[in-house]
């Protein structure tokens, strides 16, 4: 069963890479790829579990007794008492155990997915006042290279300040305004997600697992910024370049439709509705900082804001526009097949890290490469293909922060130490080889509907260049720095 699960998620990762061949929906596949390994890994759990591979199996096992304590919140109270008494089965106890490791999963994918709806929401009630107007009027340039240029850098420290997938999702909607042609609209909103992820891997709140580094005390803020920003920006560059002399000609900006020509905000709740929700997102950051609670929370309390907001400056309008301006009628619009997307991929990669899969792999890297940059490196590339956070999990979980003081091949481990860093560069840019490799390219892909199989042939060799070519600068300045 432990191999069969494999297999499974290969296939359903095949169906989400050829959605456009098969004509079916890649949400279908993700959820019907998740549902089904969890539904083997609960009807197999006792033998899944007697192979010993199981993270957190073995770490309550250790605990003897106290795997009660481990599932308590999740029985009742005469459940537990008989345990106690030794008069329940084993059975009992495991499925009790895998129905606490589907929770505790539910937990972070449903922030993951509480952030994204938030954000779109947000992005989208901007739009439908019009408030990016404000911004695509003042981008003047058809030109197709320096546009690129322009939206890469915007892309770069946009997502250093907000997160990558966010950034993202911002981009996306500025280039519904700027570019009329579908398929370049996806060649530019698949550079953005290399920029995003580049922009995100430098900044201790511009990636999740930057973020993960920061507050489990492996890096600092200042060092992460000052030691990863350079390759970061070598890994974005190096691909603009390349494309600089391979894309030609001009864009074509999108005809406006009947709606959109008449102006039904004033230019007063278009300049609001856009400063309003640049700062809701600018307040995650600073509301995660200051409460230490998670940060969907942040913008769900901007989110509320820019409802209530909505609700007061629309309500002696006509229902037609109050259908087209309050939350209420854009939430209508945000685009759900996305969230269902990004709850069935998530949910396949947690059943695989709750059964032990990527722990195995882990192990294997550490016992057969003595290499932080080799180890790192290939962790970058399957970060790509499973979620780059249970990758630097594992990692973390595998490698204790070394002692200040520590000598030989354990002082790359220390606060700061090369390991931590460049395991943030790997991990952050890594993703951008796929498009479903990072929670940017999720986004992206589900937004613009963009094909797996076109982003691979256009996109993976000039994110996999930039990638080592950022690896690369990172190696140089370590060894001519110290």
């Amino acid at each position: 069963m432990f191999i069969l699960m494999l297999v499974i998620f290969v296939l359903g990762y095949m169906m989400i890479a050829l959605e456009h061949p098969l004509k079916i929906d890649k949400a279908a596949s993700a959820l019907l790829t998740g549902t089904v390994l969890w539904a083997i890994y609960a009807l197999n759990a006792t033998g899944l579990l007697d192979l010993g591979l199981s993270p957190t199996w073995q770490m309550i096992q250790r605990m003897s007794h106290d795997i009660l304590a481990y599932i308590e919140p999740n029985v009742d109270d005469a459940f537990f008492d008989r345990a106690w008494e030794d008069t329940v089965e084993e059975a009992q106890i495991i499925s009790h155990f895998v129905k606490h490791e589907l929770e505790h999963h539910l937990v972070e994918i449903a922030e993951i997915l509480f952030f994204l709806l938030g954000a779109m929401t947000i992005v989208e009630t901007v739009d439908q006042h019009q408030g990016f107007k404000i911004i695509t009027d003042k981008i003047k340039t058809t030109n197709k290279v320096k546009l690129l240029w322009i939206l890469s850098f915007l892309t770069f420290f946009m997502s250093a300040t907000l997160d990558n997938l966010t950034t993202t999702i911002v981009l996306v909607a500025l280039l519904r305004k700027l570019i009329a042609d579908q398929k370049t609209r996806w060649f530019f909103a698949s550079m953005v997600v290399l920029a995003a992820n580049a922009g995100g891997a430098w900044s201790p709140i511009g990636d999740v697992t930057t973020i993960m580094l920061w507050i489990g005390g492996q890096v600092t803020a200042v060092n992460i910024i000052t030691d990863v920003i350079f390759p970061s920006l070598v890994t974005m560059i190096v691909p603009l370049v390349i494309v600089t002399f391979t894309v030609k000609g001009n864009i074509e900006r999108p005809v406006l439709e009947n709606g959109e020509l008449r102006e039904f905000t004033t230019p007063f709740e278009r300049k609001l509705l856009l400063i309003m929700g640049v700062s809701a997102l600018l307040f995650v950051p600073v509301f995660k900082t200051v409460t230490h609670l998670p940060p969907y929370l942040g913008m769900l309390f901007g989110l509320g804001v820019i409802w209530m907001t909505t609700e007061i400056m629309h309500r002696n309008k006509t229902l037609e526009d109050k259908r087209q301006l309050t939350v209420i009628g854009i939430l209508k619009k945000v685009d759900v097949p996305t969230i269902f997307f990004f709850l069935g991929i998530l949910s396949a990669v947690a059943a695989l890290q709750s059964v032990g899969h990527l722990d195995v792999l882990a192990k294997y890297l550490d016992e057969n490469l003595r290499n932080i940059y080799a180890i790192n490196l290939i962790i970058g590339v399957l970060s790509a293909i499973v979620d780059n956070v249970p990758l630097v999990a594992g990692a973390m979980g595998m490698y204790p922060v070394a002692e200040i003081g520590t000598t030989g091949y354990m002082a790359d481990f220390m606060v700061d130490g090369r390991f931590w860093q460049f395991l943030a560069y790997c991990a952050g840019t890594g993703g951008s080889i796929l498009i479903i490799g990072s929670a940017a390219g999720v986004a992206a892909m589900g937004l613009e509907k963009i094909d797996f199989i076109w982003y691979m042939k256009k996109i993976s060799l000039l994110a996999l260049v930039g990638y080592l070519a950022g690896a690369g600068a990172y190696y140089l300045q370590v060894q001519l720095l110290g």
